[in-house]
């Protein structure tokens, strides 16, 4: 197998011959990444472009479809003959002229005889692909086909034979004499961007790390913090119903910058929210569980993630009136700590609480952090009136003492 493919008739160019290539690692390349595919064929002389599913498998390209549509139909005995394109755009020029305008944009261009995939393992292995180019991951996190539905599944192969690679990159292409023109010129950079995800009503399960567009920071990284009164799990939407029993309690409430929710719908609905926060990369929430009965007990949460200067909040963090005064908040707030300061290397974690909520700050004060100082106005009440907000913070120097005594605070007690 050579590097390059060989060019042929179909795929040489005949004007802007530079921006054509037979690079092979080129075109996996586009095709492993791109999602928009059409796949073009006669019938009965007319022709047909159909959108449709791809994955690559070394080099074949699967392509997906029902076994009633026109291209399965075509493909039937010895195969239909296809021209596949996939695009990628990266931007949109602007010249001065508008002669000049164009696109940046990677693509492939394949031809060939596209057989039907008649063989069960085959099929099979195609089918993992196409699941699997959704995300990694997610052909072991959903139930296989039936053989009904592999029956009702048209699977077609095309060998990547004549395949041309075609791209355009760069900046503007003006004529010389148009250089001197008052008008804007320049490239609109265009990419895909995935998520939040929105996760359908009724399933339990949170977002899972295999979808593309997840972003990269550890710091929302849903991870189990494990303690002697409190354990820590990644929230999801699954905790809805235990969250609203536990925390169904206005004075649970009375201090927290959203309205209490009356249902399990509403505690569901913050959840979600709570959940888009951390696809983009600003929020990670925890579930508050009892250790021993596994029973929902609150939740908290890192807001206001910066990983680039490492530093984050702690808050959002409501518990159950049955637990307050027991080892529950000090310990939650010493796995948080721990976390952030001993795995991934904070600077700084701060903390925000209305100035008219005493309790939260004589106890954010005793886990060692200091009053940095008041925010007027900084967001508004459930009730319309505006909240004046304290500021606690502690720094990566100060956290080795405050660890200490909140250790020996949980041992004593």
């Amino acid at each position: 197998m050579t590097d390059v493919y060989t060019a042929t008739g179909r795929t040489t160019a005949t004007r802007y011959r530079d921006r054509m290539h037979y690079d092979r690692a080129a075109a996996h390349a586009v095709l492993d990444e791109a999602f928009d595919c059409a796949v073009a064929f006669v019938v009965d002389g007319e022709p047909r472009v159909l959108p449709t599913l791809h994955a690559r498998v070394g080099d074949t390209l699967y392509l997906h479809g029902s076994t009633g549509a026109r291209v399965a139909l075509a493909g039937r005995g010895d195969g239909v003959r296809v021209c596949v394109s996939v695009t990628l755009i990266d931007g949109l020029v602007y010249a001065r002229s508008q002669f000049d305008h164009s696109a940046n944009y990677r693509s492939v261009v394949a031809h060939g005889v596209a057989r039907p995939v008649t063989d069960p393992a085959e099929k099979e292995r195609a089918m993992h692909a196409l699941v699997e180019k959704v995300g990694a991951g997610r052909a072991a996190d959903s139930r296989p086909p039936t053989k009904q539905e592999m029956a009702q599944t048209s699977v077609l192969a095309l060998p990547l034979v004549e395949v041309s690679v075609r791209t355009r990159s760069g900046g503007v292409l003006d004529e010389p004499e148009d250089h001197a023109l008052p008008h804007w010129a320049g490239v609109l950079p265009l990419k895909v961007v995935a998520g939040p995800p929105e996760t359908e009503r009724g399933v339990a399960a949170a977002p899972p790390a295999y979808l593309p567009g997840r972003p990269g920071s550890h710091w929302t990284d849903p991870v189990v913090l494990e303690g002697r009164h409190v354990r820590l799990e990644p929230l999801t939407p699954g905790h809805a119903g235990e969250l609203f029993e536990a925390l169904d309690d206005a004075e649970v409430w009375r201090h927290i910058p959203i309205t209490q929710p009356t249902g399990v719908e509403g505690v569901a609905a913050m959840i979600a929210d709570v959940l888009r926060g951390q696809w983009q990369g600003d929020r990670a929430a925890w579930a508050q569980v009892d250790p021993v009965t596994g029973a929902v007990i609150g939740m908290t949460t890192y807001h206001d993630i910066d990983a680039d200067r490492r530093s984050a909040a702690i808050g959002h963090t409501m518990v159950g009136r049955k637990w307050w005064r027991t080892g529950v908040n000090t310990e939650a707030k010493l796995l948080l700590l721990e976390r952030a300061f001993e795995t991934l290397g904070a600077e700084r974690v701060f903390w925000y609480t209305d100035v008219r909520n005493e309790r939260s700050q004589n106890a954010i004060a005793r886990l060692g952090a200091s009053r940095d100082g008041l925010i007027r106005r900084q967001r508004l009440r459930p009730d319309g009136t505006w909240r004046d907000t304290v500021l606690f913070a502690m720094m990566a120097d100060e956290w080795p003492a405050a660890a200490r005594r909140l250790r020996e605070r949980l041992a004593a007690g």
